[in-house]
């Protein structure tokens, strides 16, 4: 029965501890952020959501890295590639001509 009990004890403080440890050693995830893009051609601007939990944008799967975040957006189908160092947003249009890029401007928080 004392072994039970010690067990039952050392049990207890290990899971305690992991709880205790865990949230030291996570990475903390930033927010979902909206952010202001703008088309310095034309100054049309428009706003993007940026989810890092659930690496989305604009609720279209996303790939996020340290450096890029880039997405296909499903209703007009074109990429985008962020630079999250400079606020560089590259747009990539495909057509039955060859398609164009453009380049925007996003403020990053």
């Amino acid at each position: 029965m004392i072994f039970l009990n010690r067990y039952a004890a050392l049990l207890s403080v290990a899971v305690a501890m992991c709880f205790l440890v865990a949230p030291s050693q996570a990475q903390p995830r930033p927010p979902a952020s909206i952010v202001t893009c703008v088309n310095p051609s034309s100054g049309t601007t428009w706003e993007i959501n940026i989810d890092y939990n659930h690496a989305t944008v604009d609720d279209n799967p996303a790939s996020i890295s340290g450096s890029e975040i880039s997405w296909r957006d499903r209703r007009d189908r074109w990429n985008y590639r962020l630079d999250r160092q400079t606020g560089k947003l590259t747009v990539i249009v495909a057509s039955s001509t060859g398609g164009y890029m453009q380049f925007d401007r996003c403020k990053l928080p």
